[in-house]
């Protein structure tokens, strides 16, 4: 996450990101950008939650040590945030698809190369 990044809320970390999505889609349909301003709202919320759990799991690793009690040895288990992560990344994707599908022939593909980019660990 960039520096000016950090000193935002998450809020308008988000409603930043919204109107960089709209942006990116305005070559969509009038009719499907108001179809799908929803899931706009949804991937910006989505990729802002992603970066704070980047930012969490490069601090603190994806694993933990964890005990059901302390009569128990601990063992490595995943971070619950590593699978929330994984979960919310996956449907994210899915989002950039649909949107991506919902774009003029041509755009679709520069926009899919642009989410490979992004899953591949690539900043913005």
């Amino acid at each position: 996450m960039a520096k000016n990044q950090k000193d935002m809320s998450k809020e308008a970390r988000i409603s930043r990101e919204e109107r960089l999505l709209k942006r990116r889609y305005k070559e969509m349909p009038k009719d499907a950008q108001a179809m799908y301003s929803g899931l706009i709202r949804r991937a910006a919320y989505m990729r802002v939650t992603l970066e704070d759990y980047e930012a969490y799991l490069d601090e603190n690793g994806s694993v933990e040590m964890f005990s059901q009690s302390e009569k128990l040895e601990p063992y490595e288990r995943e971070r619950p945030v590593a699978r929330l992560y994984n979960s919310m990344n996956k449907n994210y994707q899915s989002i950039m698809k649909l949107l991506n599908d919902a774009l003029p022939e041509p755009m679709a593909a520069d926009k899919a190369d642009e989410i490979l980019r992004f899953a591949a660990g690539a900043k913005k």
